[in-house]
């Protein structure tokens, strides 16, 4: 009986196309690291006695439609953005681009934003800030909202994968401050993609 059905399992993800093959690994991935990194006591952002217990976060199963081609334009001229966050801290950003894709049959746009820090972490010099809110907000998802790190295309498109969606830290513990998701980032439906919430 457990031949038959590893059977299955083969049969049904060989019958998938390459790309939702290589997509599901990507994110399989991603997910692994994330769960790594809450699972270690130097990086996680869980307080310490939720550290020992951790085995894993919970995410929403990979969903290769959640995974859009946007049109990326960049913004003509510099402009501040300032963040309120969680703890009532203000944090500037460059408000740099706007993406605008297609949904569920539906058109959306949400802006992108580039650190200003003057010191930023190596690796992330070419990365764009992407919060957002949705329908799942609350119910589903952390009700503060989430976040996606990009990066900057080379051309007029960017890729925006809601499977790589995930919480601020804030959502885990008070000792951190989290811009607060713009309002013209609210998008109105749920996303159902990416880190579930679960304290």
């Amino acid at each position: 009986m457990k031949q038959i059905l590893l059977l299955a399992v083969f049969l049904a993800t060989a019958s998938l196309p390459l790309s939702a093959q290589s997509h599901k690994r990507e994110i399989k991935q991603f997910q692994k690291k994330l769960n790594h990194s809450y699972a270690d006591p130097s990086t996680s952002p869980l307080p310490p006695e939720k550290v020992n217990g951790f085995d894993g976060l919970p995410f929403f199963p990979v969903d290769e439609r959640y995974r859009v081609t946007a049109k990326f334009l960049k913004l003509p001229e510099k402009a501040l953005y300032t963040f309120q966050t969680s703890d009532n801290r203000l944090r500037d950003y460059e408000r740099y681009a706007v993406a605008t894709f297609t949904l569920h049959g539906q058109e959306y746009q949400l802006t992108l934003y580039k650190s200003t820090a003057k010191v930023i972490t190596p690796g992330y010099e070419n990365s764009l800030f992407l919060p957002f809110t949705d329908q799942s907000n609350g119910k589903d998802t952390y009700g503060g909202g989430r976040y996606m790190d990009v990066e900057i295309p080379e051309g007029d498109t960017i890729v925006l994968d809601f499977n790589r969606a995930y919480n601020p830290y804030c959502a885990y513990s008070d000792r951190y401050s989290c811009p607060i998701p713009p309002r013209e980032n609210d998008l109105p439906l749920a996303i159902e993609a990416g880190v579930k919430y679960g304290k």
